[in-house]
């Protein structure tokens, strides 16, 4: 590789095969038992990739999802194979690039769902809410104002939809038909117990877990482990503690800037994306860093 390369590209590793491009992270086939994955700095607003990068989000997410994974292996075992980047790539260039956003994880076979558990009602509950007086089949009291925190933990599973669709919200029956009754309930409690976790980690530190998604593959043995992403500012509504207040949607720390942005304009969200504004950009950047402070005290 000659000279330094400005930012991650998929096609600059060329030693593995690519085997899964998403919205975010890139996956690379090691051997038959793993994989590396690196996450760019790609951002997708209401499912599509915007053309501008948000600069560091992959190191971030990567650095936050690492955090998480270490603290909570005593709950659920996870991916990390234990096997460092440095230890594959040989080139020292793409190795400075790739240190900090990439992972040599286990290959999983992923469940097909996404283990969503929720603390407040906010986004598709909110609207789930308001149109059934319910969150996926669980009935909730009446009266309860956008962005209340829930009067218990609930966990609202969606079934994981073809690439460039919307993940379908499904109860708890829909997760035992797919998976199992045994399966399912080991998801269910896996992902409240993890949620319960990092919400008293994070609240002393200012932040609020509003919900958030994690997802589960299994091993060769079947036994299941936690994979993919977990508690970064992508797949978790972080909410600032000093701003919360209920019946509005409260501030938060993700891509906020650019939805709210994408908002204003007369945009079909289909590709392709408009451009965004190098103020947004930055704005959404500096949340990011923040979050990752705030958990990791990393700056």
């Amino acid at each position: 590789m000659s000279g330094t390369p400005l930012a991650y590209h998929a096609d600059l590793i060329t030693q593995f095969p690519l085997i899964h491009q998403g919205k975010v992270r890139d996956s690379f086939a090691i051997d038959d038992q793993h994989m590396l994955i690196v996450a760019s700095d790609r951002l997708s607003a209401f499912d599509v990739v915007m053309a501008e990068p948000i600069p560091g989000k992959g190191e971030i997410l990567t650095r936050i999802s690492n955090f998480w994974f270490e603290r909570t292996r005593d709950i659920v075992p996870n991916h990390l194979s234990g096997i460092e980047v440095a230890d594959l790539i040989e080139d020292p260039e793409l190795l400075q690039l790739l240190q900090h956003r990439a992972v040599v994880v286990k290959r999983l076979k992923p469940l097909p769902v996404e283990a969503v558990v929720r603390g407040y009602l906010i986004g598709s509950g909110w609207k789930d809410y308001q149109r059934t007086g319910s969150v996926c089949g669980i009935s909730l009291p009446a009266g309860l104002r956008q962005a209340d925190r829930l009067p218990q933990v609930i966990f609202t599973p969606s079934s994981k939809a073809p690439s460039g669709e919307h993940d379908m919200n499904i109860d708890f029956a829909a997760v035992t038909k797919l998976i199992g009754a045994e399966l399912a309930a080991q998801v269910r409690d896996a992902s409240i117990r993890i949620y319960h976790f990092a919400v008293e980690y994070a609240a002393p530190r200012g932040i609020i877990i509003a919900d958030t998604k994690f997802e589960f593959g299994l091993d060769e043995d079947g036994h299941l482990l936690l994979m993919d992403e977990v508690l970064t500012p992508d797949s978790s509504r972080f909410w600032p503690e000093e701003s919360y207040a209920p019946g509005s949607s409260p501030p938060s720390y993700d891509k906020q800037f650019v939805r709210d942005y994408l908002e204003t304009l007369n945009w079909d969200k289909r590709p392709p994306p408009p451009p965004i504004p190098a103020r947004v950009i930055e704005a959404t950047a500096a949340k990011y860093r923040e979050a990752c402070e705030r958990l990791t005290g990393a700056s």
